[in-house]
């Protein structure tokens, strides 16, 4: 049986490293991702020099529910890190810069990295905007020295990755996916790191169960009760322990994952289940004070999930509402339409129907618009009277 070799990439803060590159100034500065579109540079242009200055937000006076999206190595020194609120994140760093998200370009540099991998390495999972796995199987199998034939490939990889956007990123090279996925995070940032099955004790052991993809808070929070703080405790622990204190399912994954086995395959091509868009909005928003400003921002959410729509292929039969009041409390509404569409005015009259059997009585939190029950273009279009448009 041909030994399988399974690569997981990972970008380098991805969108603090996309802005850098429009920043360069910034490099090597604290920055976390996170703000709104207040937050934008002011840019001057000097009348003498025609050189363009920016002057940059800081956290400092930060007020407001916004959260870190992500941050620069340097910030991450500081201990700003992802989901942290930026109220904290101020009282940490003050003087940490403070950027606007902005999705449209990370989903353009998305692309671009997925697109000069696959020139390399066609057999590409897509797991998201900065992670892929890729098999390497085919491609170093029969050669004398697999792993290092996977090393030099991961290389190649990253280069064509650095030549084409100008970023970074980390590889992990292992039997599967699950031990590729805790590699490509040893040797952060621009790593690459190489794990046959004999490496396994010294590089996977020590770690914490957490570094395990699957592994969340609860999960390390018993197993450290029971005294199980590292993997490789975790894989000298009886199976019948875990399954009595986990259940079967979960106990038996902890046993075969802790032992590095993993067996799912690299999926190269995947329906999406659904697609969605949605913000939550620096304030809460009353439905009566603030309807303006909620209509605006409900129509522009529809007006995004149809460019997604439409940039990926899809139309959508259910178009679904999702609303989380102040309290946090979190509703979701749904109307399955009698045609698929991607058409904007169709997905926000279906989703403002949804909109119509919630209350709205009390301020608002976070909206949200989805499609769901997708259809490709082509395949909508064999129906000949399928209208996918108004």
């Amino acid at each position: 049986m041909t030994q399988r070799v399974i690569a997981h990439l990972d970008m380098d803060a991805f969108y603090a490293s996309v802005e850098l590159l429009r920043y360069p100034e910034l490099k090597g500065l604290p920055v976390v991702i996170g703000g709104g579109s207040q937050h934008a540079p002011a840019e001057t242009v000097d009348p003498e020099t025609g050189e363009t200055r920016r002057k940059f937000a800081s956290l400092r006076g930060y007020t407001g529910r916004g959260v870190i999206t992500t941050a620069t190595y340097a910030a991450r020194k500081l201990g700003l890190r992802s989901a942290m609120g930026l109220m904290k994140a101020a009282a940490i760093a003050p003087d940490a810069v403070l950027l606007p998200t902005d999705f449209e370009r990370y989903r353009r540099y998305s692309r671009q990295f997925k697109a000069a991998v696959r020139e390399l390495v066609p057999q590409l999972e897509d797991r998201g905007i900065d992670e892929i796995y890729l098999d390497f199987t085919e491609r170093v199998g029969d050669a004398e020295d697999p792993w290092e034939c996977a090393r030099e490939l991961a290389q190649a990889v990253k280069q064509a990755v650095k030549d084409t956007t100008g970023l970074a990123c980390s590889i992990g090279v292992t039997p599967n996916k699950l031990l590729s996925k805790i590699a490509s995070d040893l040797d952060k940032p621009d790593g690459l790191t190489v794990l046959n099955a004999d490496n396994i004790p010294s590089r996977i052991w020590p770690l914490p169960p957490r570094k395990i993809n699957g592994v969340g808070p609860k999960a390390a929070g018993k197993l450290e009760d029971l005294g199980i703080t590292s993997i490789g405790q975790l894989a000298q622990t009886e199976r019948a322990f875990l399954v009595a204190a986990f259940g079967k399912s979960y106990g038996n994954w902890l046993y075969e994952s802790a032992r590095g086995q993993d067996d799912r395959p690299v999926v190269t091509a995947s329906e999406p289940v659904s697609i969605s868009r949605e913000t939550t909005f620096g304030r809460d928003l009353h439905p009566v004070r603030d309807r303006e400003e909620l209509s605006r921002i409900f129509t522009e959410l529809c007006q995004s999930l149809t460019r997604d729509l439409q940039r990926k292929g899809y139309v959508g039969k259910t178009i679904g509402l999702k609303l989380r009041y102040e309290d946090f409390r979190t509703v979701t509404r749904a109307r399955t339409l009698e045609s698929p569409t991607q058409d904007a005015k169709i997905i926000r009259r279906a989703a403002g129907e949804c909109l119509k059997r919630v209350n709205l009585d009390r301020r608002i939190r976070l909206l949200g618009v989805r499609a769901s029950t997708l259809e490709s273009v082509a395949e909508a279009a064999k129906e000949p009277d399928l209208p996918l448009f108004d």
